[in-house]
């Protein structure tokens, strides 16, 4: 696995959902949701199912290999 890329974030967390959209990890909401109900999506080593879940700077967050490091703006 590639060493995670910074994805920059303007409030003090992001949804999930919207982060994998943000950081170009899913085409849209809807592969988003799909990766995220299928367990393929991972929140500091853990593997997370709830879209909605809070991503705050400092996370790391993968799919599919790729990872992406969450930064304060």
């Amino acid at each position: 696995m590639s060493a995670p890329f910074p994805i920059q974030i303007r409030d003090e967390s992001i949804r999930l959902g919207q982060l994998l959209k943000l950081a170009s990890l899913a085409e849209d909401g809807i592969q988003a949701k799909e990766f995220i109900e299928n367990g393929l999506v991972k929140v500091n080593g853990e593997i997370e199912t709830r879209r909605g879940r809070q991503v705050r700077p400092g996370d790391t967050v993968e799919v599919n290999g790729e990872s992406v490091v969450v930064e304060a703006q």
